[in-house]
């Protein structure tokens, strides 16, 4: 591969990663409800989801999942399935999802570093709109005559580092902004906004279709 093929690769990477998703809003949900570093956590889940996932591309899973309906609606209804279940948990969520001033004493339930990492890494896993998406970006930069494995390895570590920079700005962000929605009611509908936005996310795998089809 060579600096060219390098560098427009990551253009095309930086833009599709900028664009917000299910990992975007988990990002910046957890770093609300929980603080920046925790949405650390998350963002290595996605990360490692992300390089299975790439994995699975370059071992021909994005093709199979193109030429067999039944395996791609298996992975559609997974992963969308796990969306919904994100999003019905934020919307009967009882507790606002940040505290206000007069709740700062109450202990507030914090989730494990391993269960953030496999949600965030489930929520990477079960899209097979990331798998069809390296599937057709991968072939478009490698070399068929060199080795495959360099440039896999290459390729995917972009892909992770760009991934985990832009979830960390967005969780940076997003804790900039918790000082404005720590009202009681505000939060709320923040925690209503982000469960309605996973089953969205959810719906909108549920309505993809094979390539072809």
């Amino acid at each position: 591969m060579d600096a060219h093929s390098i560098l427009a690769y990551v253009l095309v990477a930086a833009i599709a990663i900028a664009s917000p998703g299910p990992a975007t809003l988990m990002a910046i949900n957890n770093s609300l409800a929980y603080g920046p570093r925790s949405a650390l956590w998350s963002s290595l889940g996605n990360a490692c989801g992300l390089f299975c996932l790439s994995a699975a591309a370059m071992l021909g899973l994005g093709a199979l999942l193109a030429s067999s309906e039944w395996m791609f609606n298996v992975v559609k209804i997974a992963g969308a399935g796990y969306l919904f279940y994100l999003g019905a948990k934020q919307l009967f969520k009882k507790t606002p999802m940040l505290a206000a001033d007069g709740l700062a004493d109450q202990k507030v339930s914090k989730p494990s570093r391993l269960k953030l990492f496999k949600s965030a890494f489930l929520t990477a896993a079960t899209n097979p709109k990331a798998t069809m998406f390296f599937s057709a970006l991968f072939p478009q930069f490698i070399d068929q005559s060199a080795a495959l494995l360099p440039q896999f390895l290459l390729l995917t570590s972009i892909f992770m580092g760009l991934s985990l920079t832009s979830l960390s700005l967005y969780a940076a962000l997003a804790s900039r902004a918790k000082g404005v929605l720590k009202r009681p009611r505000f939060s709320l509908w923040v925690s209503r906004a982000v469960g309605s936005t996973f089953i969205f996310f959810g719906a909108a795998i549920l309505t993809m279709r094979r390539q072809g089809a």
